[in-house]
Parts: structure tokens; sequence; C-alpha cells
């Protein structure tokens, strides 16, 4: 039993040790610290915009599913009818679009230019590794054929083959 215990640590820790556990933990904290200025804008900005346009900021629309809504001023729970506060989830879908057009534009557009732009030095170089290898094979067998024809030799001579076998 002890044997499994150990087993079992060992595979945690070696989990915790990888590189992308650690990404992961870093880009959770730091998404969770984007939220609240991406909330804040939403709630500062596009909200009263929203109010200019129309009665009150965006949470405030709401509609009556059910006869007449009634709300205790005291706690703002309903009473009376079945509402739906579809203007709060505008706010979060409107949260989300802007969350998700920060992030393309800013981390996840340049990133992928940068690893495209790597990606093609990298094909580059090794194109004139290739080609160089190529020329290097090429040259060589220049020198053979010069020295096979030097000797007076056929040139599809094995290696190792002499004149005479």
């Amino acid at each position: 039993m002890s044997e499994k215990k150990v087993g079992l640590l060992e595979g945690f820790k070696a989990f915790l040790m990888r590189g992308n556990v650690i990404d992961l933990a870093v880009a959770v904290v730091i998404g969770a610290a984007f939220t609240q200025i991406v909330n804040a804008v939403v709630k500062g900005v596009i909200n009263p915009l929203v109010g200019a346009f129309g009665t009150k900021d965006l949470e405030g629309y709401s509609s009556c599913l059910k006869g007449p809504c009634v709300t205790d001023p005291k706690t703002g729970e309903a009473i009376e009818g079945i509402r739906i506060l579809w203007g709060s989830v505008l706010s979060a879908a409107l949260s989300f679009l802007i969350t998700a057009a920060v992030v393309y534009f800013l981390m996840v557009l340049p990133m992928a230019k940068y690893l495209a732009r790597r990606a093609a030095i990298q094909a580059a170089k090794e194109g004139v590794q290739e080609t160089l290898e190529v020329s290097e094979l090429e040259v060589l067998k220049e020198i053979r054929d010069a020295l096979v024809s030097q000797r007076g030799g056929p040139a599809s001579r094995a290696p190792g083959e002499t004149p005479g076998d």
C-alpha cells in the first residue's frame, strides 16, 4: 500500500512540475484580474452610453414574463410576476465579446504572427542546411569521379573493389 502512495505522490509531483501547469495557473490569475478590468469598462463606460440612448443603464433592462412585475423596494426581489433580466445577460455578453477581442487582438494574433515568422526562419535555415548538404554531396561525387578517371577505371566500381576483381 505504501508503494501505491509513493507512486501517486510521484505522479502528482511530475504533474505539478510540468511547465504547462504553471503556465495555466498564471493564465488563470491574469484572466481573473483582466475580467475585473473588463467588468469595470462595461459598467463604467458601456452601461452609461446605453443609458444615454435609453432610459437606464444596461443592467436595469428587464421584461415581465407573467403578470405585472412587482418588486420589493427594500430587497429588490420580485414579489409578483416573473421578471426576466435580459439587460444583465446583454451586459455579460458584451463583457465576453470585449474580453475575447482584447485577448485575440493583443495576445493570440501577435503570438501567431511571431510563431509564423519563427517557423519561416527555421524553414529557411533548414533549406540552407539541406542545400549545403546537397552541394557537399555533389562536390564529393565530382571528386570521386575525377579520382576514378585519373586511375583509368570505371566509375561503377564498388567501394573497396580493385581493378582486377
